[in-house]
């Protein structure tokens, strides 16, 4: 395969390999890559946004071309013009402070650290909580956040993980139209906002996983070709056009680009991980593969610290786990998506889409309780094609299990969350499986109180791409028997994006208050009951009770913890004569209206949907 196999350097450097940065002098420096090009220049902008002075830029190896400018540092604004067109954006920018079409900014990565001795979290101890930061307060700023993460703390929160905030086009995204790899976007508070944030996390014991998106970029603002063509490729497709150029000709530039970047979110701004977006659709026939230099240049990035890599991919694929050793990606661990389908198949209904592959059924949610995943190479009919590796041998903090995330909920016409398809006991039973589960669960921003503010999908694009998206959107739905009639919202639309705020307020209420109870206390008794901080595998084990309930058990410490689900109907399930009741989702302190324990001899009775939680001496480990 020529040099698409040669070994590439996955080495942390001080230096950034292309776009600007300042040197002792004081000087600023600059890199563009833009091979096939005649002349680039610098164009220097003031304090008002008006372009000034030129410096031409000296041709270098490899296509590059560089500029020096003596005397000056941090604070610098400029684009690039390129054989005469432009000015553009420089695509390697370290801060855009006026949006993803102004001028770039020279940024340093000066900070007063306050996290010194902070060695991050143990993978297998994440309890992670999603949070998309322009909706999660009514200021939609990273330093918003900052007085939230003592109360997340409390609740048993041990990571936050943020969506996408390299810098994007317009006031509000979710993110994944992402153009800015390195700017973290200025409508949230820019790099020092975002060092804010997780300098506070840290004093708060919290660690911070971002969201990262190398599998494509956004429309809007993206520059990239003006410099080179090279950046994608037609041999490769996406849902989103042209796949990123990873494994063709001149493509080091362009993994370099992912490279520097997932360096620079680790060691300048103490990162403790990163999500990677679509994983599956990084398509690279080289080697070794793109994930598994991410794997190696994260970690080398920040020695004796925890650094966690998690990757959203659909394939149920176990060799992103493995060891580079054996073949693998080196990843930690990776989104279980067929956990949340067979909760929702079981609990609300959905049938259509990807939901036909699942029955909901409870002895194919405890096999995939079991497993990890549910398909492990079975036929898939929404695919068309099997799907799935085996998942035997993976340890089980390995899978990200949810009941809702972003996509779940956002993805739906309307932004419904969970709450408003399900029933209070319904929720509170899914809640009291996920958190007891030996899976790493993942949190919704506002799920532990049941939110019912939606997540609407929303963008903030110029017109015509606007038009398109809205168009594109309601298109996606028409098919939909159960949205039938639906009006989709406008996803350019001001109300769309304000609707989707989270009203904090809503914990304090009653109909509320109680699902947060179930929370802290499920959380409190994950992280501190031996049977339940015991998640290697071979320690738990499921199994149908009927076909109307399950039952998950967990062991550790000498000790049996039995979860009893009903799915529906009256369940009746016998017991070790010693056990005795934990919790049960439908208590009077949870919103429900049990007030008795659901043990009477020596058989629990449960009326679902609901969940009860029994320990017992273990007999077996004996």
């Amino acid at each position: 395969m020529g040099a698409l196999s040669e070994k590439r350097n996955v080495k942390p450097s001080q230096t950034p390999s292309l776009g600007a940065w300042v040197e002792a002098g004081p000087r600023v420096r600059w890199r563009v890559w833009a091979p096939g090009h005649q002349r680039v220049e610098v164009v220097l902008y003031d304090a008002k946004g008006a372009p000034g002075r030129t410096l031409s830029m000296t041709p270098e190896a490899e296509g590059c071309f560089g500029a020096v400018l003596e005397g000056q540092g941090a604070g610098v604004r400029y684009k690039l013009r390129v054989d005469g067109e432009g000015p553009f954006p420089d695509p390697w920018s370290r801060s855009q402070p006026e949006g993803v079409h102004g001028p770039s900014e020279v940024v340093t990565a000066d900070f007063a650290w306050t996290d010194a001795g902070w060695k991050g979290v143990a993978p297998p101890s994440l309890v992670l909580y999603e949070v998309h930061v322009g909706t999660a307060t009514p200021e939609g700023t990273f330093e918003a956040l900052i007085p939230r993460l003592p109360q997340l703390k409390q609740l048993g929160i041990t990571a936050l993980e943020l969506m996408p905030v390299a810098s994007f086009p317009g006031r509000h995204n979710w993110g994944y139209d992402g153009v800015d790899l390195f700017a973290p976007a200025q409508v949230y508070g820019g790099p020092q906002g975002l060092r804010r944030l997780v300098d506070a996390a840290h004093g708060a014991g919290l660690a911070v996983v971002l969201d990262a998106v190398y599998n494509h970029f956004g429309p809007d603002g993206n520059y990239l070709r003006a410099f080179s063509p090279h950046y994608f490729t037609g041999r490769h497709h996406t849902p989103w056009g042209d796949a990123v150029n990873y494994d063709g000709e001149h493509s080091r530039f362009v993994r370099e680009m992912v490279l520097s970047n997932v360096e620079m979110w680790i060691r300048d701004y103490h990162l403790d991980g990163l999500r990677l977006d679509a994983a599956h659709a990084i398509v690279d026939d080289g080697a070794p593969h793109l994930l598994t230099e991410i794997s190696a240049r994260a970690r080398a990035s920040a020695p004796g610290r925890h650094v966690v890599l998690i990757a959203e991919d659909e394939r149920n694929e176990r060799k992103l786990m493995l060891p580079a050793s054996e073949g693998g990606h080196g990843l930690d661990g990776v989104w279980a998506d067929d956990f949340h389908h067979q909760m929702r198949r079981a609990f609300a209904g959905d049938s259509e889409s990807y939901y036909q592959d699942y029955t909901g059924s409870a002895e194919d949610l405890a096999r995939t309780l079991v497993k990890g995943w549910f398909y492990e190479g079975q036929p898939s009919k929404n695919l068309g094609h099997a799907r799935g590796t085996k998942a035997e041998g993976l340890e089980p903090w390995r899978f990200v299990y949810c009941i809702q995330n972003h996509d779940q909920v956002g993805n739906r016409p309307l932004g419904e969350r969970l709450g408003h398809d399900v029933s209070p006991a319904a929720f509170r039973a899914m809640s009291t499986l996920l958190l007891a589960s030996p899976y790493t669960p993942l949190l919704f921003m506002g799920q532990e109180w049941n939110a019912s503010t939606p997540f609407l999908y929303f963008t903030d694009h110029h017109a015509e791409l606007g038009r398109l998206v809205t168009e594109g959107r309601r298109r996606e739905f028409a098919g939909f028997s159960r949205f039938a009639g639906e009006e989709v919202p406008d996803p350019q639309a001001e109300d769309t994006f304000t609707r989707s705020r989270l009203d904090w307020r809503e914990a304090q209420r009653p109909e509320h208050a109680g699902v947060l109870a179930l929370y802290r206390e499920l959380l409190a008794l994950r992280a501190s009951d031996p049977a339940l901080t015991d998640a290697r595998r071979g320690a738990h084990d499921a199994r149908a009770v009927g076909p109307d309930a399950l039952v998950l058990e967990r062991r550790g410490g000498g000790q049996v913890l039995q979860v009893l689900v009903a799915l529906r109907g009256e369940v009746e399930h016998a017991v070790p004569a010693d056990a005795q009741v934990v919790l049960w989702s439908d208590a009077p302190r949870f919103g429900g209206d049990v007030s008795s324990p659901p043990l009477t001899g020596g058989k629990v009775r449960l009326r679902g949907p609901g969940a009860v939680i029994v320990r017992s001496a273990d007999t077996k480990r004996g």
